[in-house]
């Protein structure tokens, strides 16, 4: 298992195309996650060559989500817009408040943190 991650890590696509061949003993748990890495043997492969993520997707999904369980509904979708992008502004002017930074380099923080 751990050779397995560091493989996927690394990005050493030869090193994982073996170990999902080895016949090597592994747990009841870690049989079958390798039996769906093989059944989706060309996603794996691909995303391990790629360099694109989805990171920057999921944490302004994780943040909506928050939004969502803390206000228990909406009376409609406008206002959980409106909610949404009143968070949004409010994280943008406490981190350009704190560290002093010009709408620019607050735009080049927020990128690297969130995408």
């Amino acid at each position: 298992m751990q050779d397995f991650m560091a493989a996927i890590q690394n990005k050493d696509e030869k090193k994982v195309i073996h170990l999902l061949h080895s016949k090597q003993a592994v747990g009841k748990q870690m049989h079958q996650t390798l039996l769906t890495f093989k059944r989706n043997y060309s996603g794996v492969i691909n995303g391990i060559a790629s360099t694109y993520s989805n990171g920057c997707l999921e944490g302004i999904n994780r943040k909506i989500k928050q939004i969502e369980r803390t206000a228990y509904g909406y009376r409609n979708f406008k206002h959980l817009l409106i909610r949404i992008r009143l968070e949004e502004d409010i994280i943008k002017e406490k981190i350009q408040k704190r560290y002093w930074l010009t709408p620019f380099s607050l735009y080049k923080l927020l990128k690297m943190y969130y995408c």
